[in-house]
């Protein structure tokens, strides 16, 4: 990477080598993954908000994933599995509290164990290790769990993915600008691509990087490129346990495959609170944390997009199932009470929600995998919802791979 760090010395008329929009887990670990591979190379992040990892990395339920759901060789399966070890390597490294402690998915009904089965089936795939159990050895790991059968996935973890966050920041060396929305894209080919921020602010680099997660179809389109997709916003719904004492750790229901999602589920965070959810249902704004957050330009854009109108007609029995679940604390502690029979609904405290940022085709797919794709001078992630917070080291590797590619090839004489 000479030509690089040559670069860099230079200087030119930019004021850094790689721009990242978006100052979440994946643009920071991009950042951090840049400036290791490439010393010298000169990184700056632009961040709308006050600080970094306000939305989707800061409202997540902090689980390191194992890996155990995703399909064998996609991008989210390889690098979950990956990342769950290096991301608890890392947290041990810069003494982030973290915990490796197992879960259990848990079958309720007969109509689950064929699903049950086939997860284990591709854990092994994955290289997961994982142990089935019957309905009496369930309490042995959660004695008020109840289910017909279940599996142990011992990589399973959690942590603060925030500090994390902030410590990818810091050991980056990167500039990191909070506050700095993005209002204009100027990109012309040979020479780079310029920033204008909502502060009037103009950034010159050589090469941009897209991580703008619930926006990143926005700054796609800002930029010149078509995105192919539009992040359709889904806000996952959480409750805290008043009585945290009845859940060991970590306890989740068997997914249904049609869906990105993974249904309500039992987490013991690393503060020792128990946090149950999240369910999912559309948000009503891209940063649309309860039902009274509207914004009816980019709620009039969700709805603008043909793949929105296809989900509705093809999963309106979930959807309506979610729905209610929302609108109903009973309806909700029904769906918690099939895993955890003694919870009432007094036990439930509500707690802060998360929106997940879905990239959704025109045709009404869900896009299951992480979606990285190129134009000039620009990297752009269009798909990064869970796991992508596990799986944000090996993420960020590979989005710096392809930036200082094109940043090698754009200082070639």
């Amino acid at each position: 990477m000479a030509q690089v760090r040559t670069a860099s010395a230079r200087g030119g008329g930019h004021d850094c080598d790689v721009l990242v929009v978006g100052g979440g887990i994946v643009g920071l670990s991009t950042a951090y993954a840049i400036t290791r591979a490439a010393p010298g190379t000169r990184v700056t992040v632009l961040e709308k908000e006050p600080g970094p990892a306000r939305h989707q990395t800061g409202r997540n339920s902090g689980v390191i994933h194992s890996g155990v759901y995703y399909r064998p060789g996609s991008l989210k399966a390889r690098y979950a599995v990956r990342g769950a070890a290096e991301m608890v390597k890392f947290c041990a490294e810069y003494g982030i509290p973290h915990a490796v402690t197992g879960k259990l998915i848990v079958a309720t009904e007969r109509a689950e164990l064929p699903r049950l089965h086939a997860l284990v089936q591709r854990a092994r795939e994955n290289g997961i290790p994982v142990r089935e159990l019957g309905a009496a050895q369930i309490p042995e790991h959660e004695p008020e769990v109840r289910g017909l059968a279940a599996i142990h996935v011992g990589t399973t973890g959690v942590c603060d993915y925030m500090a994390v966050a902030r410590q990818l920041a810091h050991a980056s060396g990167a500039e990191i600008r909070y506050g700095a929305e993005v209002r204009h894209v100027d990109r012309r080919p040979g020479l780079g691509v310029a920033v204008r921020t909502r502060s009037g602010d103009v950034i010159r680099a050589r090469v941009m990087v897209n991580c703008a997660g619930l926006h990143c179809d926005e700054i796609a389109r800002l930029t010149g490129d078509d995105p192919g997709m539009r992040i359709v916003p889904f806000r996952g719904e959480y409750y805290e346990l008043a009585r945290p004492e009845l859940v060991r750790g970590l306890v989740y229901p068997v997914p249904d495959p049609a869906f990105p999602f993974l249904g309500v589920h039992l987490t013991r965070g690393i503060d020792g609170g128990v946090h149950i959810g999240p369910n999912a249902v559309p948000a009503l704004a891209r940063e649309g944390y309860g039902w009274g957050v509207v914004r009816p330009r980019e709620l009039g854009a969700t709805l603008a997009w043909p793949g929105s109108w296809r989900i509705a007609r093809r999963h309106w029995r979930y959807g309506a199932g979610e729905l209610r679940r929302s609108l109903s604390k009973t309806a909700f502690t029904t769906a918690v009470r099939r895993l955890l029979p003694a919870v009432t609904e007094d036990d439930l405290v509500a707690a802060p929600a998360g929106v997940r940022a879905q990239a959704v085709l025109a045709d009404g797919t869900l896009v299951d995998d992480f979606l990285i794709r190129e134009a000039a001078h620009t990297v752009h992630v269009l798909n990064a919802p869970s796991p992508a917070a596990t799986a944000s080291l090996p993420i960020g590797r590979e989005v710096g791979r392809r930036a200082l590619a094109m940043l090698e090839e754009a200082v070639r004489p």
